[in-house]
């Protein structure tokens, strides 16, 4: 699968299927949907500085409740530099989701690059005890006027 964002003969491109859509993963009926925008306001271009938004939708799709304990971000740069982020719950919170049910949060991301992409995991446990992986699924983060 091509990258959602990739770089041709010096020249960042953006598959249009990840641009200003939801971009979804379903993991052990648990999916996951982010949406990703750029925050003009609070970027500064001329310090490298580019700040991006991106709001996740958890849902249970299952018949098991399970609580999110943990999650992993792999952030890459448009110049390819690698962050890890790993940490407790999201948001200072571990969402329980029962079944059906849905959690919604808003993060954010400073890149030194106006394109970049995000992708990860969370660590969750359903009420049988059972630890389990489930993916975010990749998406780009990208100065709109950037895209070529």
């Amino acid at each position: 699968m091509k990258p959602s964002v990739y770089l041709v003969h010096g020249i960042w491109h953006c598959d249009p299927r990840y641009n200003n859509k939801m971009t979804i993963e379903n993991t052990m009926n648990i999916s996951v949907g982010v949406k990703a925008s750029y925050l003009e306001q609070e970027s500064n271009p001329e310090k490298a500085r580019y700040l991006f938004a991106y709001t996740i939708t958890i849902k249970n799709s299952g018949g098991v409740a399970a609580r999110l304990l943990s999650r992993y971000w792999k952030i890459t740069g448009g110049d390819g530099h690698e962050q890890e982020v790993e940490g407790d719950g999201v948001v200072g919170q571990h969402p329980y989701l029962t079944p059906k049910e849905e959690f919604t949060y808003t993060s954010a991301a400073m890149l030194d690059t106006p394109v970049g992409m995000m992708q990860g995991h969370y660590m969750m446990v359903d009420d049988h005890g059972a630890q389990f992986e489930v993916a975010i699924p990749p998406f780009s983060l990208a100065v709109p006027q950037r895209l070529h």
